[in-house]
């Protein structure tokens, strides 16, 4: 009798956080103001304590961190800026992420947020971290690629960064556009393992194709 009243409320729990977490997602792809990322990251973190052995909680804090950092750098100017603001939130978000890990080895999806982290130290101060951070970021995004080949956000990063690349330094128009053509029919072939599980992205992906068409 003990084992049963321990396994359904092992099974209210996990109902419990399951909703938990679908409250928060709902229109996470479409999340932009920095107000409302602060709470995403906030209440991703305060899910992830209660939890402690869920990886993807502790994964959505870090990714919104991450992109309120991108606000803050951005709102400096296309080349970045404003470190002051980004690098505690870079720091915030790999320390969350190293939590994720922890429950989560050899995870496409969290080497994808480290390539992420990586790009915002680097936005904050390109011209002082390029030769650093670039590099600390091509090679999280490869490892996201080998651990999975299949995975969209993974071809939309690459997509972006060619986007973002002038020509002399590498980046291609072209070259974007074919990889974020191919991020979109990852996307239309992957199926998360869980409704809680990574889907964010498409949004983002469309915006940057439909840039290089102009």
């Amino acid at each position: 009798m003990s084992a049963l009243v321990i396994a359904a409320g092992a099974f209210s729990q996990s109902e419990k956080y399951v909703k938990a977490m679908e409250q928060q997602l709902t229109g996470y792809d479409t999340v932009r103001n920095s107000e409302s990322l602060q709470a995403l990251a906030n209440s991703f973190e305060r899910i992830a304590d209660a939890e402690k052995t869920q990886w993807l909680p502790y994964y959505y804090a870090a990714l919104s961190n991450v992109n309120l950092g991108y606000n803050y750098v951005f709102s400096a100017g296309p080349m970045g800026g404003n470190a002051e603001k980004g690098d505690p939130l870079a720091d915030k978000a790999e320390l969350l992420l190293n939590k994720a890990e922890a429950l989560s080895k050899d995870n496409s999806e969290i080497f994808v947020v480290r390539k992420m982290i990586a790009s915002l130290r680097m936005m904050g101060d390109v011209m002082n971290r390029y030769m650093t951070q670039g590099p600390a970021a091509s090679e999280a995004l490869a490892m996201a690629k080998k651990l999975n080949p299949d995975n969209p956000r993974v071809f939309m990063l690459e997509g972006i960064d060619q986007y973002n690349t002038p020509e002399q330094f590498g980046g291609s128009k072209t070259e974007a556009k074919r990889l974020l053509e191919e991020a979109l029919k990852k996307y239309d072939s992957y199926k998360p393992e869980t409704p809680i599980h990574p889907t964010w992205g498409l949004n983002t992906t469309q915006y940057f194709l439909s840039l290089t068409s102009k």
